[in-house]
This record gives structure tokens, C-alpha cells and sequence, in this order.
């Protein structure tokens, strides 16, 4: 899973599979949610990110898997 945050155009988007999305739906305004070939939610794009979520927080619990970072 990745989380990529744009400045320029405030968009958060959550990368939860390597596979390609084929298929977007909008959920709430600004929120799209991104589906493979097999109907499995492979990613969530969120415009206007700053104004819904807190982008200078993230705290991660239990995960099973190695955290990694990246510089911007």
C-alpha cells in the first residue's frame, strides 16, 4: 500500500494493489474509488484531500508488513 500526496492539485491517492485499476466510481463528492478486472478495490483518490482528511498526522498500528518512506 502507498499513499502519494500532490500539493499542487491537494489530491491524496491510496495505492492498495500493484494491479492497474479498471474501473472508477465516485463515491462522495471529490472520492473516487478505483476496481481491477476482478471487481477488488485496487485504489481511493481523494481531490481536495487537505479540506477532508489531516494530511500532518499518520499513524500506523499493528501492521503485519515493513514500513518504508520515502522523501518527497
Amino acid at each position: 500500500m502507498k499513499l502519494n500526496y500532490d500539493p499542487e492539485t491537494d489530491s491524496l491517492y491510496i495505492d492498495l494493489s500493484d494491479r492497474p485499476g479498471v474501473e472508477s466510481m465516485e463515491v462522495s463528492e471529490g472520492i473516487v474509488l478505483d476496481y481491477d478486472t476482478d471487481g477488488n478495490l485496487t485504489g481511493i483518490d481523494i481531490d481536495n484531500a487537505s479540506r477532508k482528511v489531516d494530511l500532518q498526522k499518520l499513524t500506523l498500528s499493528r501492521l503485519p508488513g515493513i514500513v518504508e518512506t520515502e522523501a518527497a
